[in-house]
């Protein structure tokens, strides 16, 4: 990992921004969706301030900051792998790993091909099919089998480099959802809990010159070690256990996108 003299990780400063609300935590279609994924009370956003001009190319010293700054130790969650519970991070991290994930897309139309290749009907009914598994996850439509199914003959509808989008990852994700999802027959929740997740944590902005909007955020997914190995976002590895971090440097805000694969709320 590519980082500074020990003095240099000091450089920014956090701070918890509680007051930020994020509105598909709270919007009351939208949790109710999330518990029928099983996704509910394991998922979380949470917003941080910062103090320097972020500069992507030191996105792995920023972020080392981040997980070494006392405001964030303090307040930054996850969900315990031995109680379930959420805790506070609470440990010394030693390094970080961050994935730059492509932040383009403006517009939902982006998934227009699902209907064009019959995975989606008109309608917005999901196309049916005859269960297989892909561990650990059950396909029985062919949107799974799209998402998830590398041989399968549709596979290719998304390229490698639609696949890396942001917009992509938690549109796959909110499918794939918790370890007792009941899945969707139709597909606009999954389009609609995208979209808002999406402008809930994206920041944008009007282009001076073109006035065409541009998306100013950049993207990471995030994992943590400490003396002892992964500590972040879980100690365990899972396709649906995440952390990405969505990084606005004009407004100087860190959102951080969460979820720890399990058995989400019931009730």
């Amino acid at each position: 990992m590519a980082s500074g003299e020990p003095g240099d990780v000091g450089c920014y400063y956090f701070r918890f921004l509680p007051q930020k609300t994020f509105q598909f935590l709270s919007a009351r279609e939208t949790t109710s969706r999330l518990r029928q994924w099983s996704m509910l009370g394991r998922i979380e956003a949470q917003a941080f301030g910062f103090d320097q001009t972020f500069q992507a190319y030191r996105k792995d010293d920023f972020l080392l900051a981040f997980f070494k700054d006392p405001n964030v130790i303090s307040n930054l969650k996850l969900l315990s792998d031995s109680s379930g519970q959420w805790i506070t991070l609470g440990t010394e991290v030693k390094k970080i790993k961050a994935i730059n994930v492509p932040c383009t897309q403006l517009s939902m139309s982006f998934f227009n091909r699902l209907y064009d290749e019959d995975i989606v009907r008109d309608g917005g009914h999901i196309v049916k099919c005859l269960d297989s598994f892909c561990d650990p996850f059950l396909i029985s439509d062919e949107l799974r089998k799209v998402l998830l199914e590398e041989d399968s003959e549709k596979y290719e509808i998304f390229s490698p480099p639609d696949r890396e989008e942001f917009l992509f990852c938690l549109f796959k994700h909110l499918c794939l959802g918790g370890s007792l999802c009941q899945y969707e027959d139709v597909i606009n929740p999954y389009l609609e809990t995208t979209k808002l997740i999406y402008k809930d944590l994206v920041s944008v902005r009007k282009n001076p010159q073109t006035k065409k909007i541009q998306i100013t955020s950049s993207v990471f997914k995030v994992t943590a070690y400490d003396s002892t190995g992964m500590c972040y976002p879980s100690t365990k590895h899972h396709e649906q256990t995440f952390s990405y971090f969505i990084v606005d440097p004009m407004k100087r805000h860190v959102n951080v996108l969460y979820h720890c694969f399990g058995v989400g709320e019931m009730s």
